[in-house]
């Protein structure tokens, strides 16, 4: 998702290029770059938020609640029965926070990215375009929302909750699996963000079809695959691969069967798929750059 791209123009306003203090075209080393926008970006948006502790806590505690009531529907529902699709309460808590904790964390850091359609159409875009910093990070992290932290606690909250109940018996392969499996699922869940927002260059009204895989995909992922129609979780797990995101290395640590016609070893193809994500997130977002006409044109 880092972008390596050079020199990024507005097209038809007539800017040159931003250029170096010799002259020469600046050029953006990557990462590194997009690492330090991202921050500096964040953290201007955090001291803002800092201002006003009292409005933070309300705020952050609001979202908390908020993001609570879609766990409320599971123990209600475990109210009236022992399983859900062959699954206990516990094993179901524990679906809702692996999936939850990865969506929470790229929501909170590519979150900003919902914007896009708006700035694309009132023009907006234009102000970060002629700065010399890399796009991607400038719009990922302007207007940084630290209460969307809110939403993180709750689902690690829920998360640790399921460990305590569940009775899993316990491999090195299977502790180390957990972290990198929330890890990788933040990587899959951002890198569908930045295609959505990449979508945005084009079909500017469309965020609501991008919400239903990222938003969507986190509801879908909280429950069971053993509830859903075969289509959709081979859809899920060849076309959108959001099953990698909890459902697969999930049901490793469980010590249940992947889904059928999925191959047991693609618990484990997290880092891999979320790399591949990265890639056609990547493309698709300098794809979306180079067809973007500025208001000016």
């Amino acid at each position: 998702m880092a972008e390596t791209t050079t020199t990024t123009s507005v097209r038809g306003t007539g800017d040159d290029p931003p250029r170096t203090d010799n002259g020469s075209p600046r050029t953006y080393s990557g990462l590194g770059d997009s690492l330090r926008t991202y921050r500096m970006v964040a953290a201007m948006w955090i001291r803002s938020t800092m201002t006003y502790r009292l409005s933070f806590a309300l705020t952050l505690f609001t979202s908390f609640c908020v993001t609570f009531f879609d766990f409320v529907v599971i123990l209600l529902m475990f109210g009236r029965v022992e399983g859900l699709g062959g699954f206990s309460f516990a094993e179901v808590a524990f679906l809702y926070g692996t999936a939850g904790t990865a969506f929470g964390i790229a929501d909170l850091t590519m979150g900003s990215l919902q914007r896009m359609g708006k700035r694309v159409r009132d023009g907006s875009l234009d102000t970060f375009l002629m700065r010399p910093a890399p796009l991607l990070a400038q719009v990922a992290a302007d207007k940084f929302a630290l209460r969307r932290f809110g939403r993180v606690a709750q689902a690690l909250l829920v998360l640790v909750w399921s460990l305590v109940l569940l009775d899993v018996a316990w491999t090195p392969v299977k502790v180390v699996l957990l972290p990198v499996t929330v890890v990788c699922g933040a990587v899959i869940f951002g890198a569908v963000m930045v295609i959505g927002a990449s979508a945005l260059f084009w079909i500017q009204d469309a965020a609501e079809v991008t919400n239903s895989f990222t938003y969507g995909g986190n509801t879908l992922l909280q429950y069971p695959p053993s509830i859903f129609a075969q289509e959709l979780v081979r859809g899920v797990v060849y076309v959108v691969p959001l099953a990698f995101v909890s459902w697969l290395p999930a049901l490793y640590v469980l010590g249940r069967p992947a889904p059928a016609g999925v191959p047991d070893w693609a618990a484990f193809a997290s880092p891999p798929v979320a790399l591949v994500c990265c890639g056609v997130a990547g493309l698709a977002w300098r794809a979306g750059i180079r067809s973007y006409r500025s208001t000016g044109s």
